[in-house]
């Protein structure tokens, strides 16, 4: 799992690597320098939410992490997105109030890139991506009440 996260009802909290025991992201001044938190979802609803996000050309997607065992993504997003994540079933990891800086390399081991940060690296809207995890959330209610 990328995130150490904990779920609480309806919300998901958010938390450092410190506060988990975890260790600290690697930081790397010299791939794009942007500073950002992570969303971590499960990977059906965070790969429905990429094929949403690449399909709309407006909006940019920033890299996308995926653990070792595919069983979640991670979502570069803006530093202090974690302190109004409130979406359920996904978490939001705060780096120390500092954001991480999106390294050239994934950041944590065993995780590789689904979408690797490009040399003008951006990270993903925090609005637009509960958008489009709304909507993946949506999609595989339907599709699974098909069966």
């Amino acid at each position: 799992m990328l995130h150490p996260g904990t779920e609480t009802d309806a919300r998901t909290t958010a938390t450092t690597p410190a506060a988990t025991g975890a260790a600290a992201p690697a930081s790397r001044e010299d791939h794009g320098a942007v500073p950002c938190d992570l969303v971590t979802v499960p990977a059906r609803q965070g790969l429905e939410a990429v094929d949403i996000l690449r399909r709309d050309t407006e909006q940019d997607i920033g890299p996308v992490l995926h653990d070792g065992t595919c069983d979640t993504l991670g979502f570069l997003v803006p530093p202090g997105t974690a302190e109004a994540w409130d979406v359920p079933g996904s978490a939001c990891t705060r780096t120390a109030g500092r954001g991480l800086r999106i390294p050239a390399e994934p950041p944590v081991t065993g995780s590789g890139w689904l979408l690797p940060p490009e040399d003008d690296a951006t990270v993903t809207d925090p609005a637009v991506l509960r958008a489009a995890l709304d909507q993946a959330a949506r999609l595989i209610e339907a599709a699974d009440s098909c069966r």
